[in-house]
């Protein structure tokens, strides 16, 4: 995918959480597909990242708009981080906070998607024994 189409890929991609359209996110994962959560949750498969998402599109979370504010692409290697502030309401008032993803691509579709938020407070976890 050359690197104006994988530009548009990413875009695209992005619109669809903005339309609330799971099945059209849904249709840009491969069927071994990785999705790993700022929360360190990390689901496999279609069927499980299909479910980690159920909750964002029943409108759990209220309305979650994503709004980019960078995109840069790596065409030959597959890769593309969108930097967002995505907005939304909690208990009645607005509120956003900024985050990125991070898409692997192959053959047209995503095989992992990292996700990374600026929270209130870090994110604590056991290191990896290849970290150690």
């Amino acid at each position: 995918m050359d690197r104006d189409k994988l530009v548009a890929f990413t875009r695209d991609f992005t619109d669809a959480f903005n339309r609330n359209d799971l099945d059209a996110v849904m249709s840009y994962f491969s069927g071994d597909a990785v999705y790993d959560e700022f929360n360190g949750t990390v689901s496999r498969g279609p069927a499980a990242i299909r479910a980690a998402f159920e909750p964002q599109f029943a409108g759990t979370y209220g309305k979650m708009t994503f709004n980019e504010e960078d995109c840069f692409v790596d065409a030959g290697a597959g890769r593309a981080l969108i930097r967002w502030t995505v907005t939304l309401e909690v208990k009645g008032e607005p509120t956003a906070w900024q985050g990125l993803d991070i898409l692997h691509v192959e053959d047209g579709l995503i095989t992992h998607k990292l996700t990374y938020a600026k929270a209130k407070a870090p994110l604590f976890r056991q290191p990896a024994e290849s970290e150690r």
